[in-house]
């Protein structure tokens, strides 16, 4: 099982795309794996036949076990190798599953579940299968399923059929959804660092008139307009070059100060937070950021992410003002020291310096620290450099 990320410790099986036999050259994809962060195929380093496959679709092994054996043409695999301790057995898929059009988290439900995919057309694009189709199918739903040469009206409606748990009567039925490997992870991460990590918030209110009309001017020198996101994450970038212990983490009893400045954007997926990065955004222009930032938002959407892609972040930025949020609070994600918010952009109240109640634009930010590593002095220090640039923009357009 092949370390894909930096935090993986163990992978699933999602389909093994070549069989016991059958011979491969380097760079053949090989399988897919399911990470802690994203689905990936797997592709092979070494040129043979694979001649034994140890862990089946569907099950799970820790970093480093074997879960194939590759030999030289006309070798025997050696008689030492034992499978992999599976951590999760699902009966693999019948073989005409491959030939169905299904999204690879469609194909782990549908091993999760035992939901049978064969000859079954779904409710995405070209009849792709989603994993609501699965999810539905599972429970006993109708999701429009078609058998190939039918027409789409040719599926019939059948009830809902959902389970009454014990002592759920006052609240009606249930479906039961079980958690993917993300969902899973995220929950466990979570958990653990709101449990272990002594947060403290602060917050603060950010004059964006600005660059609202820097932002204005830029719409015909650059080939993608930058959001007001990608403004935060380029003044946070810059401010943590200024402030090294935001920059930094708290791992084992000691403080780990980072030398790259990579910002990690939380981006909504399909029933999942997905945090890729934007490395060394202190050293890029702002038009860079927005490309970069466009093109890994929609690989995450898209679930091409790669686990590169999503590893390295030493500070994150999570905006939810898109939504009309205007200010929360966030987990910190460890062993990151803090977590920057950002809230709704819109023209608010505010006093001049004569006294008079004008309309500016106005966002807030919210800085969620570590405290063992930040202390509120060292917090609200970085947040005034956040603000200064912020109302400042030129610069960041530079």
């Amino acid at each position: 099982m092949p370390r894909l990320s930096d935090s993986m410790e163990s992978g699933t099986v999602v389909e093994w795309l070549v069989a016991e036999g059958q011979e491969v050259e380097p760079g053949t994809p090989l399988v897919e794996i399911e990470t802690d962060k994203t689905t990936v195929i797997y592709e092979a380093e070494v040129g043979g036949t694979l001649t034994t496959i140890t862990v089946p679709n569907g099950s799970s092994a820790a970093v480093g076990a074997v879960i194939a054996v590759i030999a030289a043409v006309g070798d025997m695999p050696p008689a030492s190798v034992q499978p992999a301790p599976a951590m999760r057995n699902v009966a693999p898929p019948r073989r005409s599953d491959r030939r169905v059009a299904a999204s690879p988290v469609a194909r782990r439900v549908a091993l999760e579940l035992g939901v049978d995919l064969a000859g079954s057309r779904g409710s995405g694009p070209n009849g792709r299968i989603v994993k609501a189709d699965v999810r539905a199918a599972a429970a006993g739903r109708t999701v429009a399923v078609v058998k190939p040469g039918e027409p789409s009206s040719a599926a019939e409606p059948t009830q809902y059929q959902t389970r009454q748990p014990e002592g759920a009567s006052s609240r009606g039925s249930a479906t039961v959804e079980p958690l993917s490997r993300l969902q899973q992870t995220v929950a466990r991460r979570m958990s653990e660092s709101k449990a272990t990590v002594p947060d403290i918030s602060l917050s603060l209110t950010v004059d964006m008139t600005r660059a609202v009309e820097v932002r204005s001017q830029l719409k015909d020198a650059l080939a993608v307009l930058p959001s007001y996101n990608d403004m935060v994450v380029k003044a946070a970038a810059r401010a943590l070059t200024e402030h090294p212990r935001v920059n930094a983490g708290y791992r084992d009893g000691h403080f780990e100060l980072y030398s790259r400045c990579n910002v990690g954007i939380a981006v909504a997926a399909a029933d999942a937070l997905v945090v890729p990065t934007v490395f060394d955004a202190d050293q890029k222009s702002l038009g860079r950021i927005a490309l970069e930032s466009r093109a890994l938002a929609d690989k995450v959407r898209a679930q091409t992410i790669t686990p590169a892609e999503l590893a390295g972040g030493t500070f994150t930025v999570s905006n939810l003002g898109m939504f009309g949020i205007e200010q929360f609070t966030a987990i910190v994600n460890q062993p990151q020291a803090a977590i920057l918010t950002v809230g709704s952009l819109a023209r608010r109240p505010a006093v001049n310096a004569d006294g008079d109640v004008v309309a500016r634009d106005q966002m807030q930010l919210c800085l969620v620290c570590d405290h063992r590593i930040l202390y509120g002095a060292d917090g609200a220090r970085f947040l005034a450099s956040v603000k200064a640039l912020l109302e400042q923009p030129l610069a960041l357009a530079m």
